[in-house]
């Protein structure tokens, strides 16, 4: 489906945005990677996806909170492929604090990773797929984009200004075959949230399944975590003729979460 298009996956040596690199991968896209990690696992997974599913692969190791190196890392992607299709704004970081202890260093690279880097991506890809007539943007928000939680101000904040971006976005291209949409994880079962679960269960005597009911069900009525692969599948989908008229969307994935 997605054979000759390229896909720039930001945070994508691991967790979600592996599984959406994979996902992308798998209908035939060629891949922009980015991300931080040791160099030797990195490129196992660059020459793991490029062997599985036969298709290009590159990595940038772009720090997503410098403007400059966000161009750069457009600019590669560019210069290797002739073009960027899809742009998948996924890079995110968190810390918790209240507002008052909410320490200034880490605001504000909360919000230039988990915001204003959607913000440069975006402007950087949006002439190409203009000119060229297609392109899909997916920003990976947050139910934490749609609904607050204490001690996470930056993030709430930087999220809920990610859904706004999309909307904006989606106004602005709605005239357009370019398609801008958010989709809002609730709790994913991600290798950080696993060490939370085994911690629960060292704690509280539980079998790890239900270390992972009881995590999950304190805001997911569902019990249930969402796994990466189906984000994966659901930007697919958003890439597809299916979703032409999905713009601006906020697309929760959070077992009931926002239901309540």
């Amino acid at each position: 489906m997605l054979n000759g298009r390229v896909a720039l996956v930001t945070g994508s040596t691991s967790g979600i945005g592996l599984a959406i690199a994979d996902a992308l991968a798998g209908q035939g896209a060629d891949l922009v990677l980015n991300g931080f990690g040791e160099a030797t696992a990195i490129e196992t997974i660059r020459g793991g996806l490029a062997a599985r599913h036969g298709v290009r692969v590159i990595h940038v190791a772009a720090d997503m909170a410098k403007p400059a190196e966000i161009d750069s890392l457009i600019a590669a992607g560019e210069r290797q492929f002739g073009r960027i299709d899809i742009l998948v704004n996924n890079a995110g970081i968190q810390h918790t604090s209240p507002v008052e202890s909410f320490p200034s260093d880490k605001w504000e690279q909360i919000i230039a990773i988990n915001l204003s880097a959607c913000f440069y991506t975006t402007r950087a890809v949006l002439p190409g797929m203009r000119g060229r007539g297609w392109g899909r943007i997916v920003n990976i928000a947050s139910v934490h984009g749609l609904v607050a939680s204490v001690d996470k101000s930056a993030y709430v904040a930087a999220k809920h200004g990610l859904i706004g971006l999309t909307r904006t976005v989606a106004l602005e291209t709605a005239r357009s075959p370019v398609t801008c949409n958010a989709i809002c994880p609730g709790w994913v079962l991600t290798p950080l949230v696993e060490q939370q679960i085994q911690a629960r269960a060292e704690r509280d005597g539980l079998t790890r399944d239900e270390a992972m009911t009881r995590l999950v069900s304190e805001k997911m009525p569902s019990g249930d975590p969402v796994v990466p692969a189906a984000l994966g599948q659901l930007v697919v989908y958003l890439c597809s003729p299916a979703a032409d008229q999905i713009r601006g969307a906020a697309l929760p994935v959070d077992g009931a979460w926002t239901a309540q």
